[in-house]
């Protein structure tokens, strides 16, 4: 829960920060009242700020404030001591007999001249609901107190959350209100012959596109000639081989390989006939004939 307290507290300062210029340190008003509670509560007051406010801080305390801690009953001379390291801030009541009470002495500190405006960024730190309640009413001031020993930082009054409304409006219809006047944002222009880089060419004129103004109808661009087929879906003509009608001539160098081959193939068939001896026929002589037994049939 700790954690999700202080990730919406940082988030409430962001929006401060954005919207009414508030930056670290941040000057927080403390009433006697608060001071008070955190010595009941043995809380550390200034490390419970900084954990509020995700961010350093610079304590102040106006001299009215001082004075109702002297009046204390009982009077505690370690709050006094406390408060005396506060940096004091003048509120110009110390002419007066009587201190005045919180809620006049803070709203004239905050606001002195009743323009609902929080000049110097004051953050308000008070157990006073009615201090509070009247701080609400003027826009940019964060507001702090302690519930039961937890300091707590109020969201934003509605006060507050409207002015950060029309900011943000205003933010945006500026932003409008720049692209329509503004150059158009495109491709930079080719560089021409005869042109620095950068600029262009005499004659030639770029046309930017015209945003058309509220309530006027957007007129559409017709496209000039037929429209060509997609090339993707267009489907490639078949190329047949073509028959040879002239036969090529021979390769002279063909022909004489092959010669070679064959003159290669005859010699080497020579030289075995060479190498092998020639038998030759015996003849048969009458002797042999006659000793040949003659076969009986049977």
């Amino acid at each position: 829960m700790r954690g999700h307290r202080a990730k919406q507290y940082r988030k409430l300062m962001h929006q401060y920060s954005l919207t009414f210029n508030f930056r670290e340190p941040y000057q927080v008003l403390l009433d006697a009242e608060i001071i008070q509670d955190a010595a009941h509560f043995k809380m550390d007051l200034i490390a419970g700020l900084k954990r509020t406010l995700q961010g350093e801080v610079k304590p102040m305390i106006t001299q009215c404030s001082m004075r109702h801690l002297y009046s204390a009953t009982p009077k505690d001379e370690s709050l006094i001591a406390q408060a005396k390291t506060y940096e004091r801030r003048r509120c110009n009541h110390h002419t007066l007999e009587t201190p005045l009470n919180t809620i006049e002495c803070l709203s004239s500190v905050v606001d002195p001249k009743d323009s609902r405006t929080n000049k110097h960024r004051y953050i308000i730190a008070s157990q006073n609901a009615e201090l509070r309640a009247k701080m609400r009413r003027i826009p940019g001031v964060p507001l702090i107190y302690i519930n039961r020993s937890v300091m707590i930082m109020e969201p934003m009054a509605s006060a507050t959350e409207g002015v950060r409304e029309q900011e943000e409006k205003g933010k945006f219809r500026a932003g409008i209100k720049g692209a329509r006047g503004g150059q158009a944002l495109g491709k930079r222009p080719r560089d021409t012959a005869g042109a620095a880089p950068g600029e262009s060419a005499p004659g030639d004129v770029e046309e930017q596109p015209t945003v058309p103004e509220r309530g006027e109808p957007v007129k559409k661009k017709r496209k000039q000639g037929a429209r060509e087929p997609n090339p993707l879906s267009v489907k490639k003509p078949k190329k047949h081989p073509q028959p040879d009608t002239a036969a090529k001539p021979p390769d002279a160098s063909r022909i004489r390989d092959q010669g070679h081959l064959k003159d290669k193939v005859n010699g080497a068939n020579e030289s075995e006939d060479a190498i092998k001896p020639k038998r030759r026929r015996k003849r048969k002589t009458k002797s042999d004939t006659e000793n040949v037994e003659p076969v009986s049939a049977g």
